[in-house]
């Protein structure tokens, strides 16, 4: 039986602490900036967004539901180890949205700071979990799954593809101004996040 060391049990809390802060600042910008503004940008709340203006199911029971899926997905094609991490990263992220998209405190200054503020705390908020080697349970689950297999493989490109296609559906929902919106969020927060990615690799 392997024994855990103290440096060991030191990194893993530290990767946990990495994973809460960014799913703290994920689910604020999406609950306090992204849904308010009707930014379709194709993570998970995204596709909430897209779905319970189909549905009119709550958006937290369908970000909730689609996290569960892709949790699945992460056990399949990302490992055990990545696996409860993520569960984690789950849990905290459904919490920290739930939290701010119910607090009655509006966080809105006008449209270009909202973008910029939410590209900025998402962007941040991806990678603390991706280099806490912690999916955000979202369309990066699919993205860290090719990188797997090919290293070479971007995670922030792949990321930004997988929003594309959601775009596409928000288009049909939401219409072309959260379309534009979103395709220039994406474009910005998968530069900031391969730009945070490539400067810790150094």
């Amino acid at each position: 039986m392997k024994l855990v060391t103290r440096n060991e049990v030191l990194e893993e809390s530290k990767a946990v602490l990495k994973i809460i802060v960014g799913n703290s600042l994920m689910g604020f910008a999406y609950a306090k900036w992204m849904k308010p503004n009707g930014i379709i940008n194709g993570g998970v709340t995204s596709m909430a967004m897209i779905l319970e203006k189909v549905t009119n199911v709550p958006i937290v029971y369908l970000t909730s539901g689609i996290t569960t899926l892709l949790l699945v997905f992460c056990w399949l094609f990302l490992g055990k180890a990545n696996f409860f991490k993520s569960i984690i990263s789950s849990v905290f992220y459904n919490l920290f949205f739930a939290l701010f998209y119910y607090m009655k405190i509006d966080f809105q200054v006008n449209l270009m700071l909202d973008f910029l503020f939410a590209s900025l705390f998402i962007a941040v908020g991806y990678y603390c979990c991706i280099t806490a080697n912690a999916s955000t349970v979202g369309m990066d689950v699919i993205a860290m799954a090719i990188n797997k297999k090919r290293p070479d493989f971007s995670i922030a490109r792949g990321i930004r593809y997988i929003n594309f296609i959601v775009l596409a559906l928000g288009f049909l929902t939401y219409g072309f101004k959260s379309v534009v919106i979103g395709l220039l969020f994406s474009l910005v927060n998968s530069y900031l996040l391969d730009f945070l990615l490539k400067r810790s690799s150094r």
